[in-house]
């Protein structure tokens, strides 16, 4: 085999994207490089489909000149990127270059008797060359991307001089001014951070982002006024707090936005926030549920501190002054209740520890379905409470009645009833931030927790601001501006309660949603989607490396003397079914809907668990040290196997889970393939070994008579049933499609 005129290369080939646009930009290209894999595997080529090949090479290699070109030109502007960038342009030519090479017609061996030309006789050239090149490509990406990093940081410096500016000014002329300019300079950073927003992959910092750019668009009139007030009456100590507070949120909100792009984190931002109930409800029963198929992955004390420290959570609903006697002991009673079922199932477990059992008893099955039933129902009360107590508030808050009175009592000029009010309109406050706190707990995202955080800070930020205001107004009754001012901040609280009724609304869609999506009518009203050109391109560089991994599989297995080997035919399989499921983040092949992917999923994992079993047999064969070798694999990919087999046949709802469950999918299927492929040269190199001591105690034809006789034999009808359903097997139609793709170019 020649060797690959890459070489070898230690270049980063998994870098993570962060953005949408870099994957986008990806997809051309990935394109190309697919459309060469495919067909590297038939050596082969009418001259035709040689010509077409050739083009498609050299028309990566152009594109890839032009594209180092200008990565060249960015690292020339910018010298802090020179080195890396000139790196990564380096091996993305060299691969083009490579690429260009391997294509080449005149690179053909002579024509073969049936006329066709023979080309890609190196095998792992194609491969390589393509890994290097999306992996450079992608660096140079992700290099131009810190630019983009560059100019939001740059225009937020901007921003803090000008704010600097704004807080020191004394005269209402130079405050006009310098306003000016900061609102021309907002309106920029709104613009690049709008687009960083869109643009992010994670929901998560897509949520903070939405937050802090939510701070500084609503902080951007409150600064407005606030300084005007506090220019307008310089003494006022009350109008000095209220401008303050402004300023000190906008500060924040800035830092808040480059920590989430450039990913950095400051001293106050190291604390964890305390995990909420629903995810400590899904981590304890994933626990719970783990013991039906390992009884020692875990021990009795952990699980019944994992539920302790459950339990402790609930105290933030119990404790509170706001929670009625019956919701409390409701409350306390469903944790009880879980307390007794753990220890149920704890003494089932020990039992079944005693008695030398290999999985779960019925004792123990019954009490793990009992536990997950009694924490289901405490999460089902903790959300009623959470829900019933914000809808209340809701419905209270919505007159403004005490934001009514500080406005009249400002005017007044009468500190005795702004002072009352405030302590009204304070525990207002509190009841509204510790019931955001509750729906944290069981909001069941983490984009809908940071919503509630945010809804959480605003509420306990604005409402001593609008209290400060209220004073002002009630020292100054007569300035208009002090009651602008005051104005501004209540509409802003209104604001904070109509998002906080649209947040309520999605919480109560999701935990609905996710209550009956194990229902029988759920399941089989299930819609087959398609990915839609978004999607598919969130998925190519995912796809790509399903068919490169797949591609490396047929390459292992064909170094295999016996080619009807059990490892060796179901590692093929395995294979083929990776392949299909690249075919379809492409949008092509047999699998045409997510249904469809799904199904594929689940009939790869029952193959890789068939794999598992013929290769515990293989095991069996070998010594102390070689079989432990093999057994850690394998265990390996049986807990990914079963990981695929569970989140294939679990139900979703909605175009964001279906398309979460693909992701998933598809992933662990790359970490089946990557555990086969490390499985099989170890595998094939033992099993020559123990062929070779074999054949010396008789001769290979008694040997496989005595091998034929101790093998069961197999139901030629199961497996023709199996591969005629088109998952499991590369199909004649999928091989026709990709000859027809290419000598149609």
């Amino acid at each position: 085999m020649a060797s690959s005129p890459c070489g070898n290369s230690n270049f980063d080939s998994g870098l993570e994207i962060k953005t949408r646009s870099v994957e986008q930009t990806l997809i051309p290209l990935v394109s190309q490089i697919t459309t060469l894999i495919n067909h590297k595997d038939k050596p082969k080529k009418s001259e035709r489909t040689l010509a077409a090949i050739h083009r498609v090479g050299q028309a990566v290699s152009v594109a890839v000149g032009r594209f180092v070109a200008v990565g060249e030109a960015i690292a020339t502007e910018n010298q802090e990127l020179k080195d890396e960038m000139g790196q990564a342009c380096f091996e993305a030519r060299r691969a083009g270059d490579a690429i260009a090479q391997l294509t080449d017609a005149g690179s053909a061996l002579p024509s073969q008797p049936d006329g066709r030309l023979t080309i890609f006789s190196d095998r792992t050239g194609m491969v390589k060359a393509a890994r290097l090149l999306l992996s450079s490509v992608t660096k140079v990406l992700v290099l131009a991307d810190r630019i983009v990093i560059k100019q939001i940081t740059t225009s937020r410096n901007k921003v803090l001089v000008t704010l600097d500016h704004l807080e020191r000014v004394s005269t209402f002329q130079e405050f006009v001014q310098i306003f000016s300019q900061f609102g021309n300079e907002m309106v920029e950073f709104a613009h690049l951070t709008g687009d960083r927003q869109n643009d992010l992959k994670d929901e998560k910092k897509k949520a903070r982002m939405a937050a802090a750019r939510a701070v500084l668009e609503k902080c951007t009139m409150m600064l407005l006024t606030a300084s005007k007030t506090c220019l307008r009456h310089p003494d006022c100590e009350s109008a000095r707090i209220n401008k303050d507070a402004v300023f000190h949120r906008m500060r924040c909100a800035l830092e808040q936005v480059i920590e989430i792009v450039t990913e950095a984190r400051s001293c106050g931002e190291n604390k964890v926030l305390p995990a909420s109930i629903h995810d400590g409800i899904r981590d304890f029963k994933c626990s719970v549920e783990c013991l039906r198929e390992n009884l020692h992955a875990l021990s009795p004390q952990s699980v019944g501190s994992q539920l302790e420290a459950l339990v402790e959570r609930t105290e933030d609903f119990t404790d509170s002054a706001y929670t009625s006697h019956e919701q409390r002991q409701a409350i306390l009673g469903l944790c009880q209740l879980a307390r007794q079922d753990t220890q149920q199932l704890v003494h089932a477990w020990v039992e079944a520890q005693s008695a030398h059992a290999k999985e779960a008893t019925e004792d123990m099955e019954v009490a793990i379905l009992k536990t997950c039933q009694s924490v289901n129902d405490l999460r089902r009360e903790l959300h009623k409470v959470a829900v019933g107590r914000a809808s209340d508030l809701l419905k209270v808050h919505g007159e403004q009645l005490p934001l009514q009175a500080l406005k009249a009592a400002g005017a007044e000029g009468n500190l005795e009833a702004v002072a009352e009010y405030s302590g009204k309109l304070t525990e207002q406050k509190e009841q509204l931030v510790e019931t955001c706190r509750l729906l944290c707990h069981v909001s069941g995202s983490e984009p809908l927790e940071i919503t509630c955080i945010h809804a959480e800070e605003t509420f306990h930020v604005i409402g001593p601001q609008i209290i400060s205001a209220a004073q002002t107004l009630a020292l100054h009754p007569s300035s208009k501006i002090a009651k602008e001012n005051l104005e501004v901040f209540c509409e802003a609280w209104e604001s904070q309660l109509c998002d906080m009724a649209l947040l309520l609304r999605e919480i109560n869609d999701v935990f609905e949603g996710r209550r009956g999506k194990h229902s029988l009518t759920n399941l089989k009203t299930a819609k087959a989607v398609k990915l839609d050109a978004e999607e598919q391109t969130s998925m190519a560089k995912l796809g790509l490396e399903l068919r490169l991994l797949s591609s490396d599989v047929d390459t292992e297995v064909e170094k295999w003397e016996e080619q009807e080997h059990d490892i060796v035919r179901q590692s093929q399989s395995l294979a083929s079914m990776a392949y299909n499921m690249h075919l379809f983040t492409r949008g092509e092949g047999l699998l045409k809907t997510t249904l469809d992917l799904f199904h594929q999923a689940e009939v790869l994992s029952e193959e890789g668990l068939q794999l598992c079993s013929s290769l515990h047999t293989f095991s069996t064969q070998l010594v102390d040290e070689e079989k432990t070798l093999v057994v850690t694999e394998m265990e390996k990919l049986v807990a990914l196997c079963q990981q695929l087999q569970m989140g294939a046949k679990s139900p979703v709802q909605g175009k964001t889970a279906t398309f979460q469950k693909v992701d998933s999918s598809i992933q662990t299927t790359r970490g089946i393939l990557a555990a086969v492929l490390s499985l099989l040269p170890l595998c094939n190199k033992l099993n020559r070994k123990y062929k070779s001591e074999r054949s010396s105690l008789g001769s290979p034809q008694d040997w496989r008579e005595r091998q034929d006789a101790s093998t069961p034999v197999k139901e030629e009808g199961a497996l023709n049933i199996k591969n005629s359903n088109g998952f499991g097997v590369k199909s004649l139609e999928q091989h026709m499609t990709s000859l027809n793709l290419l000598e149609s170019k």
